[in-house]
């Protein structure tokens, strides 16, 4: 065992606190990853919060993971030491499943082993990435390509691939209106993205206050959601519209936006349930869906998508020591547009 420096929340709602924890020796197919930066995702927060369910403590969290292979097992093929990598939500899963054959990890129906706040296969709880060092079985490893930063990279892993999974299961391309609810950090990665891909980008947010970002990240259009008269006028306006927002919204009314058979998919996780009239649905064959993360196969694609697009995430870096604050920032929707730990100040 390795004992590293991390951050951990050493009981539910605790502030976050420097610690020690201990890391596994490099097993067979194992890569050691010295972690240079972490981002701060905001399930990070309803999981140290318990917003979720039960949990695992002391928590370290962190699924957002770029950082320098510095040792490998000796049956790694995939990874040499120097390699630059990424860790996202999942550290093993049963592999076996159909959903893990088909590269869809995420829903692996043998249960997933999630980077932190999970229980892994040896029993012991895993930790994330507000500490120094991790170790990954290098199947659960991708590579971060020479043409992105490696700090704009790590929100990537999870806020890219969660966006750009149903950007492209949807479809998302020329001649297609997308909609993104939410500018924030799930929301300015689906605007690159869904631009990037081509499609026609709308971006609806409470406010105009991050008109100006939006236009510049690539969305054709801007709407506030607090004015009644955005949806009158979009009415049956959208063929998908992607959720980023982690609190109940009236469906009906984002519904309403949908062309017929358009799909509403959320990828934000409101702790709270949600009520749905149905005929909202009924009336022109749309969809409500969800999406989770991405397989290990589309993040790695997601990535390569990124460095030949020139996409990395907005990033306002900190020191882990800023953490606490940077929760209490996050929860007032004051980044823009992702908080990344540079682990170097753990």
């Amino acid at each position: 065992m390795t004992t590293v420096a991390a951050y951990a929340a050493p009981a539910a709602k605790a502030p976050l606190e420097r610690t020690t924890i201990e890391r596994r020796e490099v097993r067979e197919h194992d890569v050691l990853i010295d972690i240079k930066f972490a981002g701060i995702c905001h399930s990070d927060i309803h999981q140290v919060q318990e917003g979720w369910g039960e949990a695992i403590f002391p928590m370290v969290p962190g699924h957002e993971i770029a950082g320098i292979v510095s040792e490998v097992g000796p049956g790694v093929t995939k990874y040499a030491v120097g390699d630059r990598v990424g860790v996202g939500c999942m550290v093993d899963s049963c592999r076996e499943c159909e959903n893990c054959r088909a590269g869809q990890e995420q829903y692996c129906t043998g249960g997933n082993v999630m980077t932190y706040n999970g229980i892994g296969k040896d029993g012991e709880p895993t930790y994330g990435g507000y500490s120094e060092k991790i170790v990954v079985d290098e199947n659960f490893v991708v590579g971060i390509p020479e043409g992105i930063a490696l700090d704009e990279a790590a929100p990537l892993l999870c806020a890219g691939v969660t966006t750009y999974s149903p950007l492209k299961h949807w479809n998302a391309g020329p001649g297609k209106k997308v909609a993104v609810v939410g500018m924030g950090g799930l929301g300015h990665m689906a605007v690159k993205l869904a631009h990037a891909l081509g499609a026609e980008v709308t971006v609806l947010s409470q406010s105009l206050r991050k008109k100006d970002d939006g236009l510049k990240l690539g969305a054709d259009h801007y709407y506030a959601t607090s004015d009644p008269a955005t949806f009158e006028q979009l009415a049956g306006t959208f063929d998908l519209i992607v959720s980023t927002v982690s609190a109940p919204l009236d469906f009906g009314a984002y519904l309403g936006l949908l062309k017929t058979d358009g799909a509403l998919v959320n990828v934000g996780a409101p702790e709270e349930p949600v009520s749905l009239n149905l005929f909202t649905l009924l009336g022109g064959r749309k969809t409500l869906a969800g999406s989770m993360i991405g397989g290990i196969r589309e993040t790695q694609e997601m990535l390569d998508f990124c460095a030949e697009h020139g996409i990395g995430a907005e990033i306002e870096l900190i020191a882990a020591s800023e953490v606490n604050t940077a929760y209490e920032r996050v929860l007032a929707s004051d980044v823009r547009y992702r908080f990344v730990i540079d682990t170097a100040t753990i």
